[in-house]
């Protein structure tokens, strides 16, 4: 078996928090076969020297580097998150083109390249992460690096045209031909990307999942629908219940019903959309009336950036109008909380709640979704009210699909959920959960290793 070679923008270092599912994944397929998990230290520094810092647990090796604040600003803050973020979360109207960022992209990604190369062996495998590293594999191969390298995109992908909507498309696009597998997260995705080699990358589609470059380079795509550690999230929400925070919780509904949304303050999260279908909601089935309290929990990010703080101010406006027309002596209808809580109280959350609510307006896959499903009581089921415009819902069509643009639907699957009864939410909860043991997180790698080890 080779050895394994991670990169990703950031690094789980050994003693770091790794509530993340992906963490604990990589972590398990490095801990397997022995390798090395590269990338940013996550720390700032004056001036870097381009040095590397190396610590070891069992056969793991994490390398890491350090980046300047200009590099931060060009590749990750400017690049990354507001030219490509938009533009493959289809919102063309955000994208922020600058030449200067799209030159710090590739020069920190060169860095990443030549402090990489001299680490790897011919017969490594190396899986890369993200598009914060889009052309690392180009780059590896001019640097003379012929091991097999596969590439893993956790965002969507969106149409052919959209792609080719941002200057020099080919020039950033076209380096994924460097690469052996391309995975991406649904099938949509991959035919989206497929469209795109056809009509504007100068390349063509060979066969199933085979395609060629202009060059004549074949490389190979497909569909990896990324997953959670559901056993392990399922006996830390049952584990959780006897926290004092799930406890408060509990006290403070005072019986009520609780709905759920856990959601990284971000736009293509479509949490003014889920206020105004929780509004509607209030409006259309006025029977329900003080039934139900409607959690959202929303930890900023990326609050230095313009469009965040606006939709943060939006937000704030739209929770004081719904308390303000509906609220009661003894019931606020929307908690809309701005802080981060432990996983463990998380998975607690989920399963206290009867619905929840996971309506984004596009996203890659969304593990919030799965994480609620593995997080519920067998015996007492909580519902799924999910957006059709998620990765998950190709894969969970017993919770309740919605459009999150249509706030009628959205406030009729709020009512449906509250009022479902429990033959059929067990019905529709052990579906889903019985396919999320079988295909989790470490299935998912499992998968995708071996396909790109069999290229």
């Amino acid at each position: 078996m080779s050895r394994l070679v991670v990169v990703s923008n950031r690094v789980a270092l050994p003693g770091e928090s790794r509530a993340g599912g992906l963490a604990v994944a990589l972590q398990a397929a490095l801990g397997e076969r022995g390798g090395v998990w590269f990338g940013w230290s996550g720390k700032l520094v004056r001036s870097h020297s381009g040095q590397v810092h190396e610590q070891r647990e069992g056969d793991i090796r994490y390398v890491t580097l350090d980046l300047d604040r200009a590099d931060l600003d060009a590749y990750y803050n400017g690049f990354s998150n507001r030219t490509l973020w938009p533009l493959l979360h289809f919102r063309l109207d955000l994208v922020d083109y600058d030449r200067a960022t799209r030159e710090g992209y590739r020069r920190v990604n060169a860095l990443f390249a030549d402090k990489l190369a001299p680490l790897l062996r011919e017969d490594d495998t190396v899986w890369v992460h993200d598009y914060h590293l889009i052309p690392l594999a180009a780059l590896l191969r001019e640097r003379g690096v012929g091991c097999r390298i596969g590439f893993f995109l956790h965002v969507p992908v969106p149409s052919a045209d959209l792609l080719m909507a941002m200057p020099d498309h080919q020039r950033l696009f076209s380096t994924l031909y460097a690469y052996d597998l391309l995975g991406f997260q649904t099938r949509r995705d991959n035919d989206r990307f497929q469209s795109y080699v056809r009509l504007y990358g100068g390349g063509r589609i060979v066969g199933e999942g085979l395609l060629e470059a202009p060059g004549g380079r074949r490389f190979r795509t497909g569909a990896f629908p990324i997953s959670i550690d559901t056993a392990h999230i399922a006996r830390q929400a049952a584990a959780a219940m006897a926290k004092p925070a799930l406890r408060a919780l509990r006290t403070s509904l005072e019986r009520r019903m609780l709905a759920i949304g856990v959601d990284r303050l971000d736009y293509s999260k479509g949490l003014p959309e889920r206020f105004h279908g929780f509004e509607r909601y209030l409006q259309r089935h006025p029977d329900q009336r003080g039934t139900l309290t409607y959690l959202q929990i929303a930890p900023v990010s990326r609050g230095e950036v313009g469009e965040y703080q606006h939709l943060r101010s939006q937000l704030e406006q739209i929770a004081g109008h719904i308390n303000g027309a509906h609220a009661e002596p003894d019931w606020t209808p929307l908690r809309y909380v701005n802080r981060n809580f432990p996983h463990a109280t998380l998975t607690g959350f989920y399963r206290s709640a009867r619905v929840g609510l996971v309506t984004p307006l596009r996203d890659g896959m969304n593990l919030v979704a799965k994480e609620y499903v593995a997080a519920q009581d067998p015996e007492d089921p909580g519902v799924l009210v999910l957006s059709l415009l998620a990765g998950a819902a190709q894969e969970m069509s017993e919770a309740l699909l919605v459009n999150p643009h249509d706030l009628d639907g959205v406030a009729d699957a709020i009512a449906t959920a509250a009022t479902m009864p429990l033959a059929r939410r067990r019905e529709r909860w052990r579906a889903m959960y019985d396919y999320l043991l079988e295909h989790d997180i470490h299935a998912w790698r499992r998968s995708y290793l071996a396909s790109l080890e069999s290229t």
